[in-house]
């Protein structure tokens, strides 16, 4: 008896798309907080992030390690010169997310964001990005609302495609995140970065949530999740962790858990429609903040 083998079937094989996204907002508006318990919340469901901190102060994955000081990409540069492997420069945290901090120069000397197209360059030279790794997400966590020079970087060139604003109801917050579009806008034109919405992270202001909605949609996007205002937050900090690993049974743990899954479903992608000053501030009058 003669066996025939059968033709196999033709699949379309469909390459796993990573998705690069950037945090930006105004200095110490709470990014690295929601970058990290966003990233605590997506490792949870199981996807394979990696965090890539761009801030000099090397501290956007701290909760991650469990409070573990990582040695940065430029430090490791400055006493290992260029012969490093990608884990000399990349550790394990949470739930299997990875961590790489880019680092600055030492103080007063040099730019800081020069730090970031190294540690970019460098991840990208040692495969950090390839296939193989089966990323589902890669977070850059960005120093302040500064989008000119290196700390542009990932927006400039295409490395972040996607980005979220963190904000609050305060002025300042606001006109960072307005700022922040405009340069998001500059970069759409000739580029694939887009924003995806706003987080508000809340300050307790009045009618906070109405506001940011507002906002969202004078902008042209969304208000992708309100996150409460909770001591929580305080209390997983001092103990070196984020909410979700420190009391993943707790509201604050569950407020990050819905912002990651609004971020993993959302398609939502936009070239912004800045305000006027004149308008951002009608507009923070009509909300009662100026009265």
């Amino acid at each position: 008896m003669v066996t025939t083998l059968e033709e196999p079937t033709a699949e379309k094989v469909v390459e796993k798309a990573m998705r690069k996204v950037a945090i930006y907002g105004k200095g110490g508006i709470g990014k690295s907080t929601t970058t990290q318990n966003t990233v605590a919340a997506l490792a949870e469901m199981g996807k394979k992030v990696m965090v890539v901190g761009c801030d000099p102060k090397a501290d956007s994955t701290r909760l991650l390690l469990g409070g573990l000081a990582q040695r940065s990409v430029l430090d490791t540069l400055r006493e290992e010169g260029e012969d490093v492997e990608l884990e000399d420069i990349r550790s394990g945290g949470f739930c299997n997310s990875l961590c790489v901090e880019s680092g600055g120069p030492e103080p007063g000397v040099g730019c800081a964001g020069r730090g970031i197209i190294t540690s970019i360059n460098m991840l990208e030279q040692l495969g950090a990005y390839d296939a193989e790794n089966e990323l589902d997400y890669v977070f850059y966590d960005v120093l302040g609302d500064v989008v000119c020079g290196g700390f542009a970087m990932p927006i400039r060139e295409g490395k972040a495609e996607e980005i979220y604003i963190v904000c609050s109801g305060e002025m300042m917050a606001m006109y960072a995140a307005n700022n922040i579009c405009k340069g998001i806008l500059k970069f759409a034109e000739t580029g694939v970065v887009r924003l995806g919405g706003l987080i508000c992270n809340s300050r307790n202001c009045d009618r906070e949530a109405e506001m940011i909605e507002e906002f969202a949609k004078r902008l042209g996007t969304q208000m992708i999740h309100f996150v409460p205002r909770d001591n929580d937050v305080q209390r997983a900090e001092i103990n070196r962790k984020t909410v979700i690993d420190w009391n993943p049974d707790c509201g604050q743990a569950s407020e990050y858990r819905t912002l990651a899954e609004n971020i993993d479903k959302n398609t939502m992608r936009v070239i912004p429609s800045p305000l006027e000053i004149e308008e951002l501030e009608q507009l923070l009058m009509e909300y009662g903040l100026f009265s």
